[in-house]
């Protein structure tokens, strides 16, 4: 597969010229999976889990024991760790996580990893092909020595962008996030407000959309978590804001809330400040028909079409010119895009091409690159 970003993606593998695969997922602690409220890679790992159950393949989840899902659960630890306010213990119960994976890893033809790192010396160890999806920001200078080390490592970037700080390892492909289909609808008339979704911190830039929306004489409606780390930008910069005319904050919504918060909206206003790897909210917002009026920070370029599926722009007269202007993107195109490129078989059908691609080579299997080859040539 190549590692470029796919422009236009192929369609969905067909099953039945592919073997059934048995695969690892590994997931963070931290969250339910999926998330009861805030989660970005919480609830991918859902979305691509409950998919390949749904393609036939038998499917080994191994994450906190509250999850919900149709695949075999191995739990890590109960209960997901953030809201039972035990986040700092995530990265060390995640190590027999990990042993309980890789102890009998001859129960799968493939694992999994969405823990970042952790996977690496396990791996290394391990006949059985491990990839790595990445789904955080890669600029940090002090881990570029872990990541040094492993340099043979498969990964996947969930943007081409995300990679660069890391462009020496071993990125097998660029796949981007996918939501199923029918789990926001479409809204085909614009609304009365702007939507601010996620996590309120300064990259997020919360403030310049409020700004951005009170120039514009535009009510705006912010959904979105409070961490800890965060808690001073929140009481400093952004709660003098909320009485400001027309602004009102929700607080953190859940997966049901966020289909009439984002279809209601006239836009999501995707203000970032900071390398975003992804970004889900954009193309859960796309998937309700919303355009985005987003800065060019990070994936922004890679997942938004410029004057088709919103607008991006990095001044602040040119952002409040997009808000004035918003009205006239399609909303029908929105939805096209989403359907398009970022749907959850969309995404499932990549890694399995590269779950074939690497279990062929691990092996030195004919008969399966065979197969792999000419499903490969099938799905063009």
């Amino acid at each position: 597969m190549s590692s470029n970003s796919p422009v236009n993606p192929r369609p969905p593998m067909a099953n039945s010229t592919m073997p059934r695969l048995r695969i690892a997922q590994i997931a963070p602690l931290y969250e339910r999976i999926p998330p009861k409220l805030y989660g970005g890679t919480e609830r991918v790992v859902s979305y691509i889990t409950e998919e390949f159950v749904r393609r036939g393949h038998d499917v080994t989840l191994f994450a906190a024991g509250d999850a919900q899902t149709s695949a075999r659960l191995s739990p890590g630890c109960p209960q997901a760790l953030r809201l039972a306010g035990k986040q700092e213990l995530g990265s060390f119960l995640q190590l027999p996580m990990l042993s309980d994976v890789y102890e009998n890893p001859d129960r799968f033809d493939v694992i999994h990893s969405h823990i970042d790192y952790w996977t690496f010396p396990f791996a290394r160890l391990c006949k059985v092909p491990t990839v790595a999806t990445m789904h955080g920001r890669l600029d940090i200078e002090d881990l570029k020595p872990v990541y040094s080390r492993y340099p043979a490592m498969p990964l996947v970037s969930i943007s081409d962008k995300q990679r660069e700080p890391l462009s020496f390892m071993n990125w097998v492909a660029t796949v981007y996030h996918g939501l199923p289909r029918d789990l926001l609808t479409f809204s085909p008339n614009p609304g009365k407000y702007l939507a601010f979704l996620g996590r309120i911190s300064p990259e997020k830039r919360p403030d310049l959309a409020i700004d951005l929306a009170v120039k514009a004489g535009v009510p705006i409606k912010l959904a979105a978590k409070v961490d800890v780390v965060d808690r001073a930008y929140f009481d400093q910069v952004i709660k003098p804001r909320l009485a400001l005319p027309g602004v009102e904050y929700i607080g953190e919504i859940n997966e049901s809330q966020k289909n009439e918060f984002l279809g209601n909206a006239l836009a999501l206003m995707f203000t970032i400040d900071w390398p975003e790897p992804f970004g889900l909210a954009m193309i859960e917002a796309l998937a309700c028909g919303t355009p985005v009026i987003a800065r060019p920070c990070g994936s922004v370029p890679e997942v938004m079409r410029n004057g088709v599926t919103g607008y991006v722009a990095t001044e602040f007269d040119d952002l409040l010119k997009a808000i004035k202007n918003v009205e006239s993107v399609s909303r029908a195109a929105c939805r096209k895009e989403f359907e398009s490129r970022f749907t959850a078989d969309v995404m499932a059908a990549q890694y399995e091409e590269i779950f074939y691609g690497l279990i062929a080579a691990r092996r030195g299997n004919s008969i399966l690159r065979q197969t792999y080859e000419e499903g490969r040539s099938t799905a063009r």
